[in-house]
């Protein structure tokens, strides 16, 4: 797996996907419930949209699920929304799904990726590792699939 880019370069490239109006935060999903083995609830949603401002269909999905060592669920929520530049810019980003489990209070990130090599580059990705610093490390639940 390749190191993704540095923070500097992620940031520039992020201020330009928002100056060019390909990042939207759609809200027609927050407070839908999903439900696996525990019911997660959407609270947030980000979306970069390819040149032509259309949604790219992706080739992977990342779903990474863990507790915060500290602080409320309240707190994390307004923290999680310092490395959106960070994320957004990630080579063959295509969207974020934040949601927060009812009964456990566990977080859930479901990304969708162009690629399963870019969707496996996240993993050593400077976003993820701030997530894993503040995460209690044996919560942490990492599944990547393809699609089509």
């Amino acid at each position: 797996m390749k190191e993704t880019q540095v923070p500097p370069v992620l940031l520039g490239k992020a201020l330009w996907l928002w100056l060019s109006g390909k990042v939207r935060f759609p809200k027609d999903l927050i407070g839908h419930i999903i439900k696996e083995e525990e019911d997660f609830k959407i609270f947030r949603k980000v979306i970069v949209l390819d040149k032509d401002l259309t949604y790219k269909t992706p080739g992977a999905i990342f779903k990474i699920k863990f507790q915060f060592a500290k602080s409320s669920f309240d707190t994390n929520r307004r923290l999680s929304r310092i490395p959106i530049p960070f994320i957004i810019a990630q080579p063959g980003f295509i969207s974020k799904t934040w949601l927060v489990g009812l009964e456990t209070g566990a977080f859930q990130g479901l990304y969708e990726w162009e690629t399963r090599e870019t969707a496996n580059n996240y993993i050593n990705s400077f976003p993820l590792k701030l997530m894993k610093k503040r995460a209690k490390s044996d919560s942490i639940s990492i599944h990547i699939e393809s699609i089509g």
